[in-house]
């Protein structure tokens, strides 16, 4: 998601739904005011916004940015509450489309939010609504989502209901999709070259952001709220950088030495790199590769911030560019963090769930397929290979590894958990399979990764 749109959410969820304890009079009467109040106009902007999002043809971070570029004058708040409504209906766009009774409209998509799912009675709604929308409000909240199909109950496509129902189980695929239906905690990572976490959580504390350590990652802290912390010093002093606590895993799983060669082989922005690095304490040499410039573009002001000198970021053509070849067996740590469905990352991106098809995910097991083959060719004799994702699904992760064991002999599986303990991370519940990591947003509470870890012989 854009670090903007994110902003603007993590500063302002639930901004217009206060939810106060319970028998507070004055939170409730504020509630209701600020909604007959502000909903009009901006629901106008959320349903222009919603015309351009629902076709599913781009990313829905990058839809809301322009919309707001185009449109200025909006102040903060109301990005707050417009881009709520939008990612709402985004995570409930299926049993809302149910409760539209067969007229599906962006407006309706909202109204449905607003009376089905948030509650709001006629008064709240003041003179939002016309006649024959008081009319099917009134149906549509009669409704029962338990006599509909257990798919459209948890806002899932049905291929993608079909395949974790076989992975996981009826009750595991409703508890999963659930809290994949609630937006995503906030965690930070420290940059352990500027701070100590214990440090840094007492200056945030002492600022009045409520902070915890992570349950895994030594450097991971998880926020009680969702602070805009962009203009924060410690943010521009390059102490910490905000990243899913799963995602920071994926170093330790790698496990880099001062002063060895190590490549994230498709680096995007750059968050993993600048873990890795920090973990080889800004020695010996790091390679961020990537085919998209844009990308990389955005890692320099955060290596700027990060005060690492030993990260070269290098943008390839694909993954046969032939500067690679002349690096082939030179790599102690290979980390393949693959281009995938993006499934696990749904609390952020609720978009993906319609704009990913099945035919999408067969496409995306032969490329990712082709990458942990071209990363592998990197790997020095005793180095080691990690290959990840963010999907949910085992075609992108378990598969993928299975057939690349089978055509290259020289790798072996290494256990993930173990690599992990070794570091004093423990890992709760059933998160191993065949020696590989299962993060679950409903059991672990990140981002749905996997990683399998390689030794070459």
């Amino acid at each position: 998601m854009d670090h903007a749109i994110q902003r603007v959410l993590n500063a302002l969820t639930h901004a217009y739904f206060i939810r106060g304890r319970a028998g507070d009079r004055r939170t409730v009467q504020n509630r209701q005011e600020k909604i007959m109040r502000l909903v009009p106009p901006l629901l106008q902007h959320a349903e222009a916004l919603l015309v351009e999002i629902l076709p599913c043809r781009l990313p829905a971070d990058s839809v809301v940015s322009r919309y707001f570029r185009r449109h200025e004058r909006l102040g903060q708040a109301d990005r707050g509450f417009i881009a709520e409504a939008v990612y709402a209906v985004l995570r409930r766009r299926r049993s809302l489309e149910a409760y539209c009774l067969g007229e599906i409209s962006p407006r309706r998509l909202l109204l449905a939010w607003l009376g089905c799912v948030q509650k709001l009675n006629r008064r709240e709604f003041g003179d939002v609504l016309n006649a024959a929308e008081n009319q099917w409000l009134a149906q549509a909240k009669a409704l029962r989502l338990e006599d509909f199909p257990p798919a459209l109950q948890l806002d899932l496509p049905d291929w993608l209901y079909a395949r974790l129902l076989v992975q996981l189980g009826a009750e595991d695929t409703e508890h999963l999709a659930l809290q994949l239906n609630q937006a995503a905690p906030l965690d930070l990572r420290v940059n352990p070259l500027k701070a100590e976490r214990d440090a840094l959580l007492a200056r945030l504390r002492a600022d009045g952001i409520r902070a915890v350590p992570g349950d895994y990652s030594p450097l991971a802290m998880r926020l009680a709220d969702k602070p805009a912390l962009a203009r924060h010093p410690a943010f521009l002093d390059g102490s910490f950088e905000v990243q899913d606590e799963g995602s920071q895993l994926l170093g330790y799983l790698v496990q880099p030495r001062r002063g060895e060669m190590v490549a994230d082989f498709c680096a995007g922005a750059g968050g993993k790199t600048l873990l890795l690095g920090a973990l080889m304490r800004s020695q010996g040499r790091l390679y961020a590769f990537d085919i998209a410039e844009k990308r990389l573009a955005k890692l320099k002001p955060r290596l700027a911030r990060s005060g690492l000198s030993n990260v070269h970021p290098v943008r390839i053509e694909s993954e046969h560019d032939a500067r690679l070849k002349r690096l082939a067996g030179k790599f102690d740590r290979v980390l393949v963090d693959a281009p995938c469905s993006g499934l696990g990352t749904l609390r952020r991106n609720p978009d993906l769930k319609w704009r990913q098809h099945e035919s999408d995910v067969a496409e995306l097991a032969v490329k990712q397929a082709s990458i942990l083959a071209a990363a592998a060719k990197l790997v020095c004799p005793g180095g080691r290979l990690v290959y990840a994702t963010c999907s949910l699904l085992s075609e992108e992760n378990e598969a993928v590894v299975e057939a690349f064991l089978v055509a290259h002999p020289e790798f072996s599986r290494l256990s993930a958990s173990e690599i992990l303990r070794s570091q004093s991370i423990p890992i709760r519940g059933d998160d191993e399979k065949g020696g590989d990591l299962r993060l679950w947003p409903h059991r672990h509470g990140t981002d749905g990764f996997f990683a399998a870890v390689m030794a070459r012989q």
